[in-house]
């Protein structure tokens, strides 16, 4: 191969985005000294785990495509890693989940009165500041 070219992003099937979003996670963890281990299965609603060199502290993580809170998630410890732009967030479910209800900006939706789940294409400007200390 004499050259290398990048792909457009668009053009990947739904598991193409899933991998290529997890080698962008990966990549960037690294800088923080992790180590990303892909799971075969969601496990205990992790897509992967981040192994830190300090040898004690292990964190899971499901990816998403976008800035999502769901209940299936809540008291699993969960984080969610997540794409937007050129941008990488990594934010604690719960924590997240706790203060999008009480902003009492979306709970009259009616995913959000039904399922207890929510998520957005881009952070909404209410949100933005607190995902903002997510950012990787």
């Amino acid at each position: 191969m004499a050259a290398f070219k990048k792909i457009d992003y668009r053009l990947l099937n739904s598991r193409q985005k899933e991998n290529h979003n997890f080698q962008k996670v990966a990549g960037l963890m690294a800088d923080y000294g992790f180590n990303c281990l892909r799971l075969t299965d969601d496990w205990q609603g992790a897509d992967f785990l981040a192994c830190h060199i300090d040898g004690e502290t292990v964190i899971k993580i499901q990816l998403k495509g976008r800035l999502t809170i769901d209940k299936k998630y809540l008291g699993k410890s969960i984080y969610i890693a997540f794409i937007h732009g050129d941008e990488c967030y990594i934010y604690p479910h719960d924590e997240m989940m706790i203060f999008v209800d009480q902003a009492d900006k979306v709970n009259n939706s009616s995913s959000w009165r039904d399922h207890r789940a929510y998520s957005w294409p881009s952070p909404p400007k209410w949100l933005l500041s607190r995902i903002l200390e997510y950012k990787i």
